[in-house]
């Protein structure tokens, strides 16, 4: 038996002798233990009452990611992924008939389920795919674009289930990528942690509760290729009652839009936007004046926030870079 196996069983033999009061600290020395050797603590058998019921299993997440070439950033994004995870999570792409070599590489990837389309079909039929394909008790939606960083899952999840949210999105920071991207992250973490955003999430990264699904059904497919459908989903889960926020205990580098862009300049799908932008409107039956309204509280709502939390914090949970320059949102 090693040192450490000998150190454990002590301190283990001891947890199990002692009474409630007791188990905290020798935990936290089983904790020092394994810390000092470099060991991650890992989940402990609790000590509970006769009769005190165990506590329900840890959530199970699925991340739903939809790719349409760009294979470079979905490589990034997906060793980004493999980095940073810090809870298990179950992988699915969606390849919307990639033709850039995207097909063949994640076909090389044993760790990732795929879903294969024969062309484009949108985002949301893609989102729609991979929510369908899986029963984790959380799905993640993430564009192909980010990168990850160490504890991001953990942060959505925790913060999920600290403020009783049932969609909830990181902090980020958009743009270039001319920043130590992890160091940074824990840096703004360990700064804006507290710091939330209620009632509002974004479609580059947002984790659902499956329930959200099972009450208000999938996307909008009427979305064509992308934009709109997830504004969509957001204002049928408030209407429905459920709870939206976004959080500083998770963060992720977005650049921004990059299959949208390369789908504009190539001018093969008409003019999805204003397509999507009219259906959106009569869907919500919103007239010009609403619109002003809503946009009008939108914008000091986010002002608001960003120079609250910049005092408070230093950072703000939307960042970008900007003509030369850090811009806080």
């Amino acid at each position: 038996m090693t040192e450490l196996q000998i150190q454990e069983s002590q301190l283990r033999g001891k947890c199990a002798r002692a009474d409630r009061s007791q188990t905290e600290s020798v935990t936290a020395a089983l904790d020092a233990v394994l810390v000092e050797k470099g060991i991650r603590p890992g989940l402990y058998v609790t000590i509970r009452e006769p009769g005190e019921k165990s506590p329900p299993p840890a959530a199970t997440v699925e991340i739903v990611i939809p790719v349409f070439n760009q294979l470079a950033y979905t490589r990034g994004c997906l060793e980004s992924l493999r980095r940073s995870a810090g809870m298990a999570a179950r992988i699915v792409v969606i390849d919307n008939g990639s033709s850039d070599g995207t097909a063949e590489y994640l076909a090389g990837d044993p760790g990732i389920d795929v879903i294969h389309n024969s062309e484009n079909r949108g985002c949301a039929v893609a989102w729609n795919q991979g929510v369908k394909s899986g029963r984790a008790d959380w799905v993640v939606v993430l564009n192909n674009d980010v990168l990850l960083t160490p504890g991001w899952l953990e942060g959505l999840v925790t913060s999920a289930e600290a403020e009783g949210w049932d969609i909830v999105t990181p902090a980020m920071r958009e743009g270039l990528l001319n920043y130590e991207l992890e160091p940074y992250a824990r840096a703004f973490v360990g700064a804006a942690a507290g710091a939330v955003r209620p009632d509002v999430a974004d479609g580059v990264c947002f984790m659902v509760r499956r329930r959200v699904f099972e009450a208000i059904g999938l996307f909008d497919e009427n979305f064509r290729i992308g934009v709109f459908e997830d504004t969509d989903f957001f204002e049928r889960a408030r209407r429905a009652g459920f709870k939206l926020g976004t959080t500083g205990r998770s963060f992720i580098h977005h650049f921004g839009s990059v299959t949208q862009k390369s789908i504009r300049q190539s001018q093969t799908c008409g003019p999805y936007e204003q397509e999507n932008r009219i259906y959106f409107r009569k869907k919500w039956q919103l007239n010009q004046i609403q619109r002003w309204i809503k946009r009008f509280k939108r914008k000091t709502r986010a002002a608001w926030w960003s120079a609250l939390e910049r005092r408070q914090f230093g950072h703000t949970l939307r960042e970008s870079w900007r003509r030369g320059r850090l811009v806080y949102h």
